[in-house]
């Protein structure tokens, strides 16, 4: 098992309840959260748990200065209007479970959340410096995680490019972002290509951006499990606590519910970067 190979050589080095990992290559596939012991105890049952693309990330990250990030608040982008959007040839589906999602959000956190045609690339790109916290619920490209938006226009009879609607990479570089948390709500949101620093996706972009920490899912789970995670974890987060102890609260909480206590709903999420709070 990958617990006597990775945890159990240094457990005894172990101190406090949080380990930070730097994987490589295909260990940013792993579900570092629910590496089990031979008593069966999942390893977030005692350790909140992030990961970094390199120790050299997190230093960049701790030298901003205090004032650096945003303080307040937040950009929830839900169900992007995708209506007449062809992409490689097919269309996409409408997100209902993403958009209450960011409605339940909202009503949290008290804030107004762009739905449906609202949520257009150019606005989201608008907004992106401004905030503390950003949430997708939306479409992911699965090769790399980039994130499907509403176009300038959901007009049936035009033809789109990805320019218009796939916020990419590239785009989110070219931002000069002060975010404490980005939240990627997103199929395969996780998902990048692999190469020996760490997964170069979209979660590695915000952080190059300038965001302090993203949370991700490393594999596509149901749309009402990803909803009620998503809950659990904000109502944690509301509370002052920091974004690692609302992840693990929020996994724990799914463990212990009769619907979702299977490890493949509660074990994709991972913190990457640093662990923060919201004001």
């Amino acid at each position: 098992m990958l617990y006597d190979v990775i945890i159990e050589p240094i457990g005894d080095l172990i101190n406090g309840d949080e380990i930070i990992f730097v994987p490589e290559s295909s260990l940013w596939s792993v579900p570092f959260a629910a590496l089990m012991d031979p008593e069966s105890n999942y390893l977030c049952d005692s350790f909140r748990v992030r990961m970094t693309p390199s120790l050299t990330t997190l230093k960049l990250i701790n030298d901003y200065p205090d004032d650096f990030h945003n303080k307040k608040s937040a950009l929830l982008v839900g169900d992007p209007c995708l209506e007449g959007v062809l992409y490689e040839g097919r269309k996409f589906d409408p997100l209902p479970c993403a958009r209450e999602e960011v409605e339940i959000l909202g009503r949290i956190l008290g804030a107004d959340p762009l739905i449906g045609e609202e949520a257009r690339k150019d606005e989201v790109l608008r907004r992106l410096p401004s905030v503390a916290l950003v949430h997708f619920a939306a479409h992911g490209r699965m090769e790399t995680g980039e994130i499907a938006l509403a176009p300038r226009s959901t007009c049936s009879s035009l033809l789109f490019v990805e320019e218009d609607f796939i916020l990419t990479m590239k785009d989110v570089l070219d931002v000069r972002m002060r975010a404490r948390l980005v939240v990627l709500s997103c199929c395969h949101s996780g998902r990048g290509e692999i190469k020996a620093e760490g997964v170069v996706g979209i979660a590695r972009a915000f952080l190059g951006a300038g965001a302090r920490s993203v949370l991700v899912s490393l594999w596509a789970i149901d749309d009402k499990a990803t909803l009620v995670f998503m809950k659990h974890f904000y109502e944690e987060l509301v509370t002052g606590k920091l974004a690692s102890e609302a992840l693990n609260q929020a996994m724990k909480s799914m463990k212990e519910s009769e619907e979702f206590s299977d490890v493949k709903y509660w074990a994709p999420f991972v913190l990457i970067g640093d662990d923060v709070t919201l004001e």
